[in-house]
């Protein structure tokens, strides 16, 4: 695990996410004007604190990667796959159609497999 030290205060930081998660949204493509091609896709994560609430609570999870490598494996999932996915969490800035800034947190996928296909 990669891990920078914060000089202010002496302590490791680290940007470091894990989800187990069920493919709720299919992987998009999409090449930007650099002609880097980006994936997208949403995964579905239960909230452990949500239990026993009368509801079941769950999180939608954007994510997005640049890996060739990921964008294959997500290119075959199908929605309700659970998938496990390493990455680190990104915050994007951007204009909205109405020219506003908006900016969105999602995770960016370095490592992806399938944990258990949704038909069976």
């Amino acid at each position: 695990m990669d891990a920078a030290v914060d000089p202010g205060a002496g302590l490791a930081t680290v940007n470091s996410v894990r989800l187990v998660g069920r493919l709720s949204a299919m992987l998009t493509e999409r090449e930007l004007p650099s002609g880097d091609q980006l994936g997208s896709f949403r995964v579905v994560v239960d909230r452990l604190d949500g239990v026993g609430r009368g509801r079941r609570a769950l999180d939608a999870i954007d994510c997005h990667t640049w890996s060739a490598r990921v964008r294959r494996q997500a290119a075959s999932w199908a929605l309700g796959d659970v998938v496990a996915l390493e990455g680190a969490l990104r915050r994007r800035f951007f204009r909205s159609d109405t020219g506003g800034t908006q900016s969105i947190t999602e995770v960016e996928v370095t490592r992806a497999r399938i944990v258990k296909r949704a038909d069976s």
